[in-house]
């Protein structure tokens, strides 16, 4: 594949996409928000406008990357959130069969209703809140609709540092950066981070041997909220000074009051048996994701 076309690449894993294809691929990328010199207007919601310029393109592959991603403001916009996050996936199936074309879709732990402690490629899916039904919608039709796809199902977002990262590292960064010494971090959430740039690569890998399908990708280990807090301030050579308190979800309520499941931990077995299962220790990556993203960004003792 030589021509790839990124729609919604304005975001943390955009540019992981970007960083990836960039040096051998000729990839034109659109977003409504032009953050990037490389990025040109797109808003995938006009379906017109979208076939138009991914037709004009002519690419190998159609990456449809972008969403919305705040669940409070999915909770409280539910016609905007479908129309982005399920009804814009239609369009990118539309366009992607017309050319003949396979189509990436990027999926989400966050379909599942926590009452299992882990779930794998195979496990159905029970959305609780209007981020989690309009994502499902999406991987739904695509998986329904699509003549080649892949869905790549990713976890706890991390990778695009300060500018682009608006998860949980970015907000427990953000705090640190303004002086905190103690934190308040929920210790009964579960889940799997995922590493862009790793999620990038192993996209890559399926693409180049055409092995189409769904594919849960988040980095090894399951781990929790309040333990992915005690990782990243032991990284940073922290734990001397700042205090990690352990607090319910409902300590939280009135700012993160959308449905959430307890455990969102995602197995990669399909990944593992097809032997292709690159995505790191989640410790690793976020090792790695602070020093390169994150050098000089705490500017404190």
């Amino acid at each position: 594949m030589t021509r790839l076309y990124m729609a919604g690449c304005g975001g943390m894993l955009g540019q992981a996409f970007f960083e990836e294809f960039r040096g051998d691929t000729d990839v034109r990328c659109t977003d409504i928000d032009v953050n990037e010199d490389w990025l040109e207007y797109l808003d995938f919601r006009d379906f017109d406008a979208y076939r138009k310029d991914v037709l004009a393109f002519s690419p190998d592959c159609l990456f449809h990357l972008g969403a919305l991603t705040d669940l409070e403001y999915c909770e409280a916009h539910p016609d905007e959130t479908y129309a982005t996050n399920a009804m814009a996936v239609e369009n990118a199936v539309y366009i992607a069969n017309e050319l003949d074309i396979p189509l990436l879709y990027i999926g989400t732990a966050g379909i599942f209703d926590g009452r299992q402690e882990l779930y794998d490629d195979w496990d159905a899916a029970n959305p609780l809140g209007t981020y989690a039904r309009a994502k499902w919608a999406g991987e739904e039709f695509v998986a329904k609709n699509s003549t080649k796809y892949l869905i790549c199902r990713a976890g706890w977002m991390m990778g695009g540092g300060p500018r682009k990262d608006k998860k949980f590292v970015q907000k427990i960064m953000r705090q640190l950066r303004d002086g905190s010494v103690s934190l308040n971090v929920v210790d009964d959430k579960l889940g799997t981070p995922t590493y862009t740039r790793d999620f990038a690569h192993n996209v890559r890998l399926l693409l180049e041997r055409r092995w189409w399908g769904l594919y849960n990708m988040v980095c090894q280990g399951a781990t929790s909220r309040l333990e992915v807090a005690r990782a990243l301030v032991t990284e940073l050579g922290l734990d001397e000074v700042v205090a990690i308190n352990a607090v319910s979800s409902d300590y939280f309520a009135d700012t993160y009051f959308a449905p959430r499941p307890p455990s969102e931990r995602l197995l990669n077995r399909k990944l593992a048996l097809r032997g292709l299962d690159v995505m790191r220790p989640w410790r690793e990556a976020l090792s790695e994701y602070l020093r390169t993203d994150y050098s000089g960004y705490l500017n404190r003792p």
